[in-house]
């Protein structure tokens, strides 16, 4: 009995971090930036490799950071799956830090990106490990949650020919009006919630965040834009994901749009009454910030998801080069 309550309180104030399997170990470094020292967390499997590895670059949402979303801080992030999914299937996995200010997404001025360019920042990370961590050029992916999610659409849409694939999480692109719009197609991984308090999937912005957040596309506007750049037709094939618990209010389907896993893809998760928190079933948040941000689906894991997306993806022909 006093097990069962030490757990309880546990996972009520502290959340829960299984851990099922070895993960790769991640190490702090920098990089020397326009705008200064920049640090991020390398993470790569410790066994030797015979050829060129994919690169996943992780971006954490505001008020995290690369300790917080790599699983080195609290509270217990699902993106830290990652370190398992590097291990096991030999891939190098970084995860930088947005340092002071946060980060410059694509609702930022020019004023803030020319001081402070986060773009550049992964766009020299990706460069770098190419050069330095055996990495496969053409197969380079990016994920981010959160604010992390903004600046990761703006990443695919000013370096989509350093990306093999994306994907964004709790996340919705902007207003046509408000950012530039993509011009070149790449596979595209969106999930959102429908009970979000900060991102409404439905678009627009919620009163409570104040001047904290600008108002956004939908999340089913966001993959509609990719969508239709790919020129995929309005014919997906729609999947309901397996539910595991009974405890759980939330229910997640996934439509994806391109029949072919390493061609061109958008793929859509709605996780229907899920909250502002990423799924897992291995990494939950504490009771206390599900009160907060809402609900937490437990029926898949979100890192584990992006990377069945992006495993088969190289850069390919329908992406243009740019100058």
């Amino acid at each position: 009995m006093l097990g069962r309550i030490r757990a309880g309180l546990k996972a009520a104030f502290l959340g829960t971090a299984v851990v099922n399997a070895a993960c790769a170990q991640a190490t702090r470094e920098t990089l020397l930036r326009p705008d200064g020292l920049r640090r991020y967390l390398l993470a790569r499997s410790g066994r030797p490799t015979s050829g060129k590895r994919p690169l996943v670059i992780v971006v954490h949402g505001a008020g995290a950071s690369a300790e917080q979303v790599m699983g080195k801080a609290f509270p217990p992030s699902p993106l830290s799956v990652w370190l398992e999914i590097a291990e096991r299937e030999d891939i190098v996995v970084i995860a930088p830090d947005a340092g002071a200010g946060g980060w410059n997404d694509c609702f930022a001025s020019a004023q803030k990106v020319a001081k402070k360019d986060d773009v550049a920042f992964i766009a020299s990370l990706i460069d770098k490990a190419v050069a330095d961590y055996d990495v496969d050029a053409s197969r380079v992916y990016l994920i981010g949650v959160s604010r992390g999610g903004l600046l990761t659409y703006r990443a695919a849409v000013e370096i989509p020919h350093k990306l093999a694939a994306f994907s964004t999480v709790l996340a919705c692109m902007p207003p046509p009006h408000a950012a530039q719009m993509p011009t070149a197609a790449l596979p595209a991984l969106i999930m959102g919630c429908t009970a979000d308090p900060l991102m409404p999937y439905r678009g627009g912005k919620f009163f409570h965040v104040l001047g904290f957040l600008d108002p956004v596309s939908s999340i089913e506007d966001s993959a509609r834009i990719w969508r239709e750049l790919a020129g995929l037709p309005d014919e997906p094939s729609v999947l309901e994901i397996p539910h595991r618990n009974q405890w759980d209010k939330t229910r997640v389907t996934r439509t994806m749009w391109g029949e072919a896993g390493s061609g061109l893809q958008v793929g859509l998760y709605k996780i229907e009454n899920g909250g502002h928190a990423e799924p897992s079933s291995s990494k939950r948040y504490p009771y206390f910030v599900n009160k907060l941000t809402g609900r937490q689906n437990a029926d898949f894991e979100v890192a584990e998801a992006a990377w069945e997306f992006f495993r088969e993806k190289r850069a390919a022909a329908w992406r243009q080069p740019r100058s």
